[in-house]
């Protein structure tokens, strides 16, 4: 049982929660998760006066709900060590993500550990202990986002945010079987946070389930003017994923990198994928992991060294050899080669969409193999360099990409898997997650565009309605129009009905249904919408005013009436 359930499984108060979490925080004995732990007496309190404002009547979506931070975010209050004790300060104020998730009422429990300054994949380089497995002890947790997914993995926590440079919100998830959500750049902004490479720096998510990580995303993200690099969804935002989705996963010769367990598994979780009913192409996505390389290999690296490579040259005591050594190198490349790298990586951005313009999603393994820690001591570099093959490439190429858990390996070690979309594709790899974990309800990540009212061909199972999916469009819910309305059958190919406004008391309650897309989708629906087709104001039985199809008179004055019929559907199956 979570340690955030009752017996009953119903949701137990914020006070409860918090109790909990501290009863499982003692019996897991993990002190290497913890940077900071707040003292439970505090948050105790700071839970009451939550439940306070509960019984006040205020909404709080994550009422109640902990968060594990990790250590180079900024919470207000606690101090930011990144890691490294000597590069320790005290914040004045909380990084916007964090504040966004407080505000909407969720508590911070503390701040964990990381690979020093977000530098590495394994979990292990830290002056504060090597975060172990929360599954398998003896094997690594993944980093650098270490801390932050044990706490979740162990059920302390119900939220772990991380950072994700070359995968560090990504290969924690895989190796503790969890969720993972590394937004598109700048949509969850990175305000607050100390730098890695600051250009490819993602605020991540981790969640013991879909639901749960994406509300979170979702709260966290959206513009902030003290973040320079933050970004908002475009006006052509994807809102859904296709019914019927192609997927690509690598060809044979781009999974060699992997182990024996995970290449098994991997095969086993393409398996499931088919009999889900997915499409799934092959390909080669050899330039993106060339383009992977240029992340540690390449002057792309300069980035660290600007970020806190001037602190380390100071030789603090607490630094990590291997952190130091990686970052100190950084300083090597000239300004040429950096712009050379640039061009580089131009060109790669372009082969990627290509690739993706066919299908809906890569469906990669999340990441090579699963170590020991006594492995990654005798090898740190080298190891870490084969976990980061399939993700160091997603942030340099502006991608984002959601993991879950894929089919454990034959020894029953957990395995992950990745959905990997352009820019902004966010959703639909989240609508793709979902079905891939058999999940009944897909959550929302974006939150904006418009609302459109479809009564005909456009209905889903229609001839037409490819025309929204196209679009990006989605399903929002069955409606009913006021009965103001007159429903008639008109002669087109392919058939269509019209709806025609009439008096108050005239018409009948017309059946449609309402989808959610884009505004520059609604302008590109509109701009190829044909005579006698319009778009303009439709009111609802609820009492909402959006836009929907409509007709003009005269086009419907010698169709047939079909209003008794109270919608398209029920017309055609009466035929």
């Amino acid at each position: 049982m979570n340690a955030h359930q009752t017996d009953s499984g119903a949701s137990p108060s914020p006070s409860a929660r918090v109790a909990a979490a501290y009863a499982r925080i003692a019996e897991t004995d993990r002190p290497e998760v913890w940077i900071t732990l707040r003292d439970e007496a505090e948050v105790l309190a700071e839970a009451a006066a939550l439940e306070e404002r509960l019984a006040g009547g205020a909404e709080l979506p994550l009422a109640g709900l902990l968060v594990a931070v990790k250590d180079n975010i900024d919470v207000a209050g606690l101090p930011t060590t990144a890691a490294c004790p000597e590069f320790a300060y005290m914040p004045q104020e909380t990084a916007s993500a964090i504040a966004r998730l407080v505000d909407a009422g969720a508590i911070v429990l503390g701040k964990t550990n990381l690979d020093q300054f977000a530098t590495g994949l394994v979990g292990t380089r830290s002056p504060y202990g090597a975060v172990r497995n929360a599954l398998h002890p003896e094997l690594i947790s993944g980093g650098s986002s270490s801390g932050s997914a044990v706490a979740v993995a162990l059920g302390i926590a119900d939220i772990g945010i991380g950072t994700d440079t070359a995968g560090s919100g990504r290969v924690p998830a895989a190796f503790n079987g969890l969720v993972g959500i590394k937004a598109t750049l700048g949509i969850i902004p990175a305000h607050g946070v100390v730098p890695a490479c600051a250009d490819y720096d993602a605020v991540t998510v981790f969640g013991a389930d879909l639901d749960l990580a994406t509300r979170a995303a979702a709260i966290m993200a959206g513009p902030e003017p003290r973040d320079p690099r933050s970004r908002t969804w475009p006006a052509t935002v994807r809102f859904a994923a296709a019914q019927s989705p192609r997927l690509a996963i690598p060809v044979p010769a781009n999974l060699t990198p992997l182990s024996p367990a995970y290449r098994e598994a991997f095969d086993k979780t393409v398996a499931a994928t088919l009999e889900a009913g997915f499409k799934i192409d092959n390909v080669d996505i050899a330039p993106l992991l060339d383009a992977a390389l240029l992340l540690y290999d390449g002057a792309i690296v300069a980035e660290r060294y600007a970020a806190v490579g001037a602190f380390l040259d100071g030789r603090p005591a607490g630094a990590d050899p291997t952190v130091t050594a990686i970052i100190s190198a950084a300083e090597l490349p000239s300004g040429h080669a950096f712009a050379a790298d640039l061009t580089t990586l131009a060109r790669a951005r372009s082969a990627a969409l290509r690739l993706l313009e066919s299908i809906d999603a890569l469906l990669l393994p999340t990441t090579t193999e699963h170590p020991t820690l006594a492995a990654v001591q005798a090898d740190p570099i080298g190891i870490n360099r084969r976990l980061g093959t399939y993700t160091n490439f997603c942030n340099l190429l502006d991608l984002a990409a959601v993991a879950i858990p894929g089919a454990t390996t034959a020894g029953g070690a957990p395995f992950g898997v990745m959905l990997v979309v352009p820019a902004f594709g966010d959703q639909v790899a989240i609508d793709l997650a979902a079905r891939l974990q058999s999940d009944s309800a897909t959550p929302l990540l974006v939150e904006s565009g418009v609302e459109l009212a479809v009564f005909g061909a456009h209905l889903r199972d229609q001839p037409l309605h490819w025309q929204l999916e196209e679009l990006g469009a989605r399903f929002a819910g069955s409606i009913r129009t006021t009965d103001t309305y007159r429903l008639t059958a008109m002669d087109t190919t392919p058939p269509k009905p019209g709806l025609v406004r009439t008096a108050p008391g005239q018409g009948a309650p017309i059946v449609g249904e309402l989808f959610r897309l884009s505004e520059a989708g609604l302008g590109r629906f509109l701009a190829a919408l044909p005579a006698p087709m319009a778009l303009t104001a439709v009111e609802l039985e609820d009492g909402r005013t959006v836009v929907g199809f409509t007709a003009t008179h005269d086009a419907t004055a010698a169709a047939v009436d079909i209003t008794e019929y109270g919608g398209w559907k029920a017309y055609l199956s009466a035929r």
